[in-house]
């Protein structure tokens, strides 16, 4: 019954959004307000993604979970309560706050749920650049003084950014997306986040946002020091070169590039994703056929067993596979 799904995007106004999600990826966002995220693959309470294509369409990923969540997740997952994973990408034409997500040990204490994320670059305007950890030896004390005295920026450590470039973030490691960028973002199924400085800046609202101190002091590795970008490189492969990026217990995420014309297969026992990051790839299961464009993403239930992939053109994407809750 299941099948390779994709879904209609859900945009997140955000203060530091703008628009290159249309300018890159024709997305259809609403009109004269800054988009910052695209939830494209999305479980959330209030938020679950509507199935866009196939016989299920109209349906959504909590339908899915609620009925099929074995042939979806895989037998071993079966009692998976929701999704496990988020999937977005992120347009700050500003700087994001400083923030930290709480680690797993921590986030029932704190009232949140903990979410460890990778960031793909996919667009770095010059000179862009990510926040990722601390400073070597900066210690708790300066870090709290310094959120007092309104120079905490000066406790992370800035990271030069380009297209391309990747930046695993396991919870509990202080970060924040610079102005210029766009990002995929694959993540476990969480939205806790704990602000510990926003610029000084108002909200949409025309209010300053709420700022998260004692959870973020609580959540932060405060022996995460200056961690390096994934220094990973394509394989050499005729058909599908592969670049490996993150490999956790939550989920494995790598990069493929396809040249034109290849056909090939994918299989697995667990849920899968595909992210395209530029070309056209044509995805077969049966009778069901889609294409997915740059931007785009599809599901691949665990049940399909074999599914069959033809680069329409040269193709990139991100290949996610999920693993727990």
């Amino acid at each position: 019954m299941l099948y390779p799904f994709t879904f209609n995007p859900i945009f997140k106004e955000r203060v530091w959004g703008g628009r290159s999600l249309e300018r890159l990826y024709h997305k259809p966002l609403p009109p004269d307000v800054p988009i910052g995220e695209s939830w494209e693959i999305s479980d959330r309470p209030g938020d679950a993604s509507v199935i866009a294509n196939g016989p299920l369409a109209g349906r959504d990923l909590r339908w899915l979970m609620e009925n099929h969540a074995a042939e979806l997740l895989g037998p071993q997952n079966a009692a998976v309560a929701r999704f496990p994973l988020l999937v977005k990408i992120l347009d700050a034409r500003e700087k994001l706050s400083l923030q930290v997500h709480p680690p797993a040990a921590l986030a029932a204490t704190l009232g949140g749920e903990p979410k460890t994320e990778m960031w793909y670059v996919t667009e770095a305007a010059p000179g862009a650049e990510l926040y990722a950890g601390l400073k070597r030896g900066i210690t708790p004390t300066e870090f709290e003084n310094r959120i007092h005295d309104g120079t905490v920026a000066e406790c992370f450590h800035h990271l030069p950014v380009q297209n391309g470039d990747v930046m695993f973030l396991p919870s509990g490691r202080v970060h924040a997306i610079g102005a210029g960028l766009v990002i995929f973002e694959i993540q476990q199924n969480s939205d806790t986040t704990y602000r510990v400085f926003d610029w000084n800046r108002v909200g949409l609202d025309g209010k300053p946002r709420e700022l998260h101190v004692p959870q973020s002091l609580a959540s932060i590795n405060f022996a995460d020091f200056e961690p390096r970008l994934i220094q990973s490189i394509y394989s050499r492969n005729d058909t599908l070169a592969v670049r490996y990026l993150v490999d956790d217990p939550l989920f494995r995420v790598d990069a493929c590039q396809v040249k034109r014309g290849q056909r090939f297969h994918i299989r697995g026992e667990l849920v899968q994703i595909l992210g395209l990051l530029q070309g056209r790839l044509q995805i077969s299961h049966g009778e069901n056929q889609l294409t997915l464009a740059a931007g785009q993403f599809a599901l691949l239930p665990a049940c399909l067993n074999r599914v069959t992939l033809v680069a329409e053109t040269r193709v990139e994407f991100l290949h996610v596979q999920g693993r727990s809750a």
